[in-house]
């Protein structure tokens, strides 16, 4: 049995994985801040949604309302991890926030923030609770790290340069990060989804004028959105000794959006 935590776990991608990771055999601590923050122009998941997340599996999930911005709530999904079921093997970042759709220099200081704060540094604050652990498990123990990114990692997105932005720098930190930690046998990557169904796909819309994030298809060669599913089986294989031989890399599940 292999443990994981799974931040931004209430609903979207995060949601997925953790269904996803049970569904392959993990324990999971499910991390959710579960309310609304301030300059993130739509609503966030709520402790219902993260309680449902929880009921679907029961005792293989554990839920945990945590900030994933704060060093001593991540260091508690650590502990919980350890403590509730022995051990931990992977590690989930994939709690991320949109903001206002803006011309940079008509972006709030407020909304840029609040895009990095959770996008950057709750990547960050996951890790470096987690990576003692991983390290302290031995290089045989196949450790992994994964963060969830975007397609705007990689692409320069109109009137969203902070997450743009934000998002280039998980796919910078995960890497560097991939390089601090080869020496112990904890591989580190990113999944760079294209245009998902969740709720940062439909807050974007608002930002084009769109009546929904379905008309974001026609930016992808298959002609669709993505599932959080999709992603989600992505990020487990990631997370299992299959993928061994990766680490530093950017696995785009963009459905061809970032090719053409």
């Amino acid at each position: 049995m292999r443990v994981a935590i799974v931040t931004g776990a209430a609903r979207g991608i995060g949601a997925a994985t953790v269904d996803a990771l049970v569904n392959d055999n993990y324990h999971v601590v499910a991390v959710d801040l579960c309310r609304d923050i301030p300059d993130v122009p739509y609503a966030l998941a709520t402790r219902a949604d993260l309680d449902a997340v929880v009921a679907r599996h029961g005792d293989s999930v554990l839920g945990l309302v945590g900030d994933a911005r704060s060093a001593p709530d991540m260091a508690l999904a650590v502990e919980t991890a350890t403590r509730h079921f022995g051990r931990l093997d992977a590690v989930v970042a994939g709690a991320g926030v949109v903001g206002e759709g803006a011309p940079l220099w008509r972006v709030s200081d407020g909304s840029w923030d609040a895009v990095w704060s959770v996008n950057v540094l709750g990547t960050r604050r996951l890790i470096e609770a987690a990576a003692p652990t991983l390290i302290a498990n031995g290089p045989l123990a196949h450790g992994r790290i994964v963060a969830v990114a975007s397609a705007a990692g990689s692409l320069g997105l109109r009137h969203l340069a902070a997450y743009s932005a934000a998002k280039h720098a998980v796919v910078g930190l995960t890497r560097g990060v991939a390089m601090d930690l080869a020496e112990y046998g904890v591989c580190a990557n990113v999944v760079s989804p294209g245009s998902t169904r969740t709720a940062i796909l439909e807050a974007s819309a608002r930002v084009y004028g769109l009546n929904s994030g379905e008309s974001f298809a026609l930016q992808q060669p298959i002609g669709r959105l993505i599932d959080p599913t999709e992603v989600a089986a992505a990020i487990v294989w990631l997370c299992s000794p299959a993928s061994s031989a990766l680490t530093g890399a950017v696995v785009a599940v963009d459905g061809g959006m970032t090719v053409h």
